[in-house]
């Protein structure tokens, strides 16, 4: 991202350009005047926070020694790292707190770096760090830590969510900062132990991958017996994207369960009461899967939660669930969403952006991340 290549610290002096950054990113602006809990940032505000985790993070040398493109890409993931916090932000009690932070800016980070042209390894890679920024803080407390490590490690990397939290502390002002270096230290132990600090956690199979993170108190290292009996391909992907064009040139044999077809036979208007087309798409679903027909499953399916309810599904029929994430840059996509007979309005595909999360290793047995440009 050459963005942020320009902006990155670099020796001999690793100076942190906070002015250029400003006048560069609007998103960054929009932290100033953001007030913070004092007893944890009496720094002052988020503004302020983030360019003096910045700061920190330019001076560990466990950053200054990686390769110059992690060092980019570490950088821009503490530059937004908080980068929801102004849409968060609130008074309770007196206490000033942003709750729901890191998962909207996992969103806001995935929107802002599509609409740069970033590549989606690397967009992801940021946006599951900004997700989990805060787990090293107190790590050690959480009941689903290993899940968590797993999955950062599946889409990031351990080690740099261990920099991006030293950065975040070294970059405030309070009283605790020991005991969370402290903290963080174990997190990076845990994670060793667990061989997933450096890389992705492996496991014996895509199936054992799939039902570890399906099945609670499950042995990462259980070889799962395949009892898959037929395929479910789950489609994910903005209107404009091209699902329909990628179904005729990938499974054209396929049967196809589709949320748009059914909504025209039923009469259905896409701002109208969804639940019936659902309803009817599900049972249409239930009937391939018991017949043991592989078939296709054609919607948004935007979110993770939406995605369960096909994938979910699909596990308790012993099927093999392949996720295909379609993506196309936005002047492309909304091109191609003007050209449709029914165009879906840009402020509807504007809330879908705000709310889209990209398919990941965790929610199925194979997951295709690819462009339609």
């Amino acid at each position: 991202m050459r963005v942020f290549e320009d902006l990155c610290p670099a020796p001999p002096h690793w100076t942190v350009p906070w002015p250029q950054i400003k006048e560069t990113f609007a998103w960054v602006r929009d932290l100033a005047g953001v007030p913070q809990d004092a007893i944890h940032h009496a720094e002052g505000d988020v503004e302020v926070h983030t360019r003096m985790a910045c700061e920190a993070l330019a001076s560990l040398p466990e950053w200054r020694a990686r390769p110059a493109g992690e060092r980019v890409r570490l950088f821009t993931t503490v530059l937004m790292h908080d980068v929801a916090k102004p849409y968060c932000t609130q008074t309770d009690d007196g206490r000033i707190t942003a709750h729901g932070h890191s998962r909207r800016g996992d969103l806001m980070v995935r929107r802002i770096l599509w609409e740069l042209g970033a590549p989606v390894a690397w967009r992801e890679h940021v946006a599951a760090l900004v997700r989990h920024h805060q787990v090293p803080f107190w790590a050690l407390e959480r009941p689903d830590l290993q899940k968590i490590a797993f999955r950062v490690s599946l889409l990031a990397r351990n080690d740099d969510l261990v920099l991006l939290a030293t950065a975040d502390i070294l970059g405030r002002i309070c009283g605790d900062t020991a005991e969370v270096l402290d903290n963080i230290a174990l997190y990076e132990e845990y994670c060793a132990e667990q061989e997933c600090l450096d890389a992705p956690r492996r496991f014996p199979s895509d199936h054992a991958r799939f039902w570890y993170f399906r099945k609670p108190g499950r042995d990462p290292d259980y070889d799962a017996y395949d009892d898959t009996r037929l395929t479910v391909t789950v489609l994910s992907g903005l209107p404009g994207v091209g699902k329909d064009h990628w179904i005729a040139a990938n499974r054209p044999d396929l049967p196809v369960v589709s949320l748009d077809r059914l909504r025209a036979e039923m009469g259905v208007k896409p701002s109208g009461d969804q639940r019936p087309v659902a309803t009817a798409a599900h049972e249409l679903a239930r009937e391939h899967l018991r017949a043991g027909r592989s078939f296709v499953w054609n919607a948004t399916s935007l979110s993770r939660q939406l995605r369960e309810q096909t994938t979910g599904l699909a596990a308790d029929y012993r099927g093999r669930v392949e996720l295909i994430a379609l993506e196309a840059p936005p002047e492309v996509l909304r091109a191609r969403n003007r050209s449709r007979p029914a165009p879906v309005p840009d402020t509807v595909i504007d809330r879908m952006v705000g709310r889209w999360e990209t398919p990941d290793p965790t929610e199925a047995h194979q997951v295709h991340w690819l462009s339609t440009a």
